[in-house]
């Protein structure tokens, strides 16, 4: 339940005058804290196997949990056969969690065999440095301890470093829960600390609501972004060149062409002004915008350039270090300040699309979604205060109808705002209160869902992030929309207001994409590698049904690339049913066939994806159908002509 606000275990004695709430277990909530219990159960489960094991942590995630332990040996299919059996006995058992608050030394004593957890209360507090998801372990506040109790002798029969809350009894649980996977996670995130291995669960309020989860998951795994460009030809990652860089194939370039230029002329229509930056840069630039400080383990090592000797070797010149750019926006600072701005300057949005480079470690890359290299379609607008509810408008209305014409509609806001810690955040509180409330006035108007995260802003400034729900119903981080105060400030930007006085402009940090490479497979997967004509490698294949007619296909095929379609004509030797399903199977969106007829009466026949045909259309009409398909940037499965016919 929730008690004024915060979730409590149902055994939690209430107080007159406090209000409470039930929480569900098919609620987000109640599903987190299922999914924890979980955990418990599975690390429970591991100790009674191994009693060996060293307990890391073990929060809930999306759709599911893990848990990472220190083992001798790494888990095998055979070990997670036994855990399992091993949880449903647990689960059958129906052990209560009860909750007990503890002191320091206390909660030293009793968990003086397990290091990790000995060293999550030396990081009490909250600090971000303690580990991903140590939260579900201590906080700010009193420590506490959750124990299994078995429900006959009252005995503990097992106990773990715990915030909570918990179900009431493992029986809760219920049959909805499995284990996934096993993979290596090191601790605290860090190389440098031990590698642990971290086993991946998920669970649900019901079998049904399991069931589902899993059918989503394989739909998922068809869907895959790494393997479809495998399969259609569309980017690669050569070991030659390095972990999380990759190549775009001629396939590949073409759609994210297409992204980019469709991207570039709505940035135009929108008053944005192109600018175009170096990869790299001198240390003193980073250093100054504070990114150096704050982000230093994700930049890339310096290179020292720049630096000169005489002929026996000693130095005449220092050299310089330079660093590849994590980031374009202090550049685009030094732009608006390479000369004096004028209130009739603002806004100036500038935008480019423009690479930069995170040394992330190797066990986060994954495929296009997180890399080492990507390009950011980016945009940073200088405005003054009176401008920032009318721009970050402007920015949402934009951001929402660009996704529209790539066929994403489900969208969500959150809003990410500064808590009460003090030294967490820069800039005066009624810039703070002016902003946060411009961005929730502008957030609301949208009409879109809009959840408010307390504590979750960026040091600078207030943000709202656009989320967007995919094909199958998966949730992407896409857009994020910043204000800064602070980069101005820290680079002395000015601009001359209409009374003549030297004022500060407020940024605005944007990317609608986030990352081009990161949407290009998110695009890919919601379309399962089936894109809508306007962005397919290939729009239209030519496919005679015989070598005799195949000069008259081409002919056609010629018409419309002059016409500027993409199309092509497969005048191989193999029979045409071979060709239809060569050409379905790379998820060619339009497959052109002619045979005597067509011939005869100056015609082709179209083939959709579902099977459908449209036949004996005259040629005129046939490329402007395919044309008028490109500018409406349709989704085209079956003939639209026919009844309940599968575009969206």
């Amino acid at each position: 339940m929730r008690v004024d606000g915060d979730l409590k275990d149902l055994a939690t004695e209430v107080t007159e005058g406090q209000t409470t709430e039930a929480v569900t277990l098919d609620h987000p909530d109640g599903l987190e804290i299922l999914r924890h219990s979980t955990a418990h159960v599975l690390a429970q489960a591991v100790q009674k196997i191994n009693p060996q094991s060293k307990l890391g942590i073990g929060p809930p995630v999306t759709d599911g949990f893990y848990y990472d332990f220190q083992v001798d040996e790494p888990f095998t299919p055979e070990d997670l056969k036994a855990i399992k059996k091993e949880m449903q006995r647990i689960v059958k058992a129906g052990q209560r969690f009860t909750r007990r608050v503890v002191g320091d030394d206390e909660a030293h004593v009793e968990l003086a065999d397990e290091p990790f957890k000995i060293e999550l209360i030396g990081l009490k507090g909250g600090k971000k440095d303690a580990a991903e998801g140590a939260s579900v372990e201590v906080g700010a506040g009193e420590l506490t301890i959750y124990d299994n109790v078995d429900p006959k002798t009252g005995e503990t029969v097992w106990k773990d470093l715990c915030r909570g809350p918990h179900v009431p009894s493992t029986r809760m649980i219920g049959n909805g829960w499995d284990l996934l996977r096993v993979a290596g996670a090191y601790w605290r995130g860090s190389e440098n600390n031990p590698q642990l291995q971290r086993i991946y669960g998920t669970a649900w309020a019901s079998k049904d609501d399991l069931v589902a989860y899993k059918d989503r998951l394989a739909e998922a795994a068809k869907r895959d972004h790494r393997k479809l460009g495998r399969e259609l030809d569309l980017f690669s990652f050569p070991d030659e060149i390095g972990s999380g860089l990759s190549v775009w194939h001629p396939k590949g370039g073409i759609v994210r062409g297409e992204m980019e230029q469709h991207a570039r002329t709505r940035h135009i229509q929108e008053g944005y002004s192109y600018v175009y930056t170096p990869h790299i840069t001198k240390r003193d630039l980073f250093e100054k915008s504070g990114h150096l400080a704050t982000y230093a383990e994700g930049i890339w090592p310096p290179i020292r350039m720049d630096e000169e000797t005489d002929d026996e070797g000693n130095v005449t010149k220092q050299g310089v270090d330079y660093y590849l750019k994590p980031m374009n926006c202090p550049m685009h600072i030094l732009i608006y300040k390479e000369r004096a701005r004028s209130y009739r300057d603002l806004p100036l949005r500038l935008a480019e699309n423009g690479t930069v480079y995170r040394n992330e470690l190797s066990g986060a890359l994954h495929g296009l979604t997180r890399v080492r290299g990507f390009t950011q379609d980016d945009a940073h607008l200088f405005v003054t205060r009176e401008m920032i509810g009318d721009e970050i408008r402007k920015v949402l209305e934009f951001e929402i109808g660009l996704l529209k014409d790539f066929g994403l509609t489900d969208f969500r806001l959150e809003l990410s705002l500064k808590d009460d810690e003090k030294d967490k955040w820069i800039g005066d509180d009624e810039i703070w209160e002016t902003a946060s409330e411009a961005l929730r006035d502008v957030a609301r108007s949208t009409g879109l869902d809009l959840i408010e995260e307390p504590g979750e802003a960026a040091f600078y400034g207030p943000k709202i992030d656009l989320k967007v729900t995919d094909a199958i119903g998966r949730s992407w981080q896409l857009s994020t929309v910043q204000l800064d105060f602070n980069l101005p400030d820290r680079f002395g930007l000015e601009y001359t207001a209409a009374d003549g006085t030297k004022q500060r402009p407020i940024m605005i940090h944007r990317a609608l994409f986030g990352s081009i490479e990161r949407f290009f497979a998110i695009l890919l997967e919601h379309y399962a590698g089936e894109f809508p004509v306007w962005l397919a490698p290939v729009q239209v294949i030519g496919i005679p049904v015989a070598g005799e007619y195949a000069d008259y296909l081409g002919e056609v095929v010629d018409t419309m690339r002059r016409s500027g379609l993409r199309a092509e004509l497969d005048a191989s030797d193999d029979r045409m049913q071979k060709k239809i399903r060569t050409h379905s199977t790379a998820k060619i969106p339009l497959q052109l066939i002619a045979g005597e007829q067509d011939r005869s009466a100056g015609t082709v026949s179209f083939r959709f994806r579902d099977g459908s045909q449209r036949n004996g259309v005259p040629i005129d009409e046939a490329i402007a159908f395919v044309t008028q398909l490109v500018d409406d940037k349709v989704q085209i499965m079956s003939d639209p002509a026919a009844p309940e016919a599968a575009t969206a």
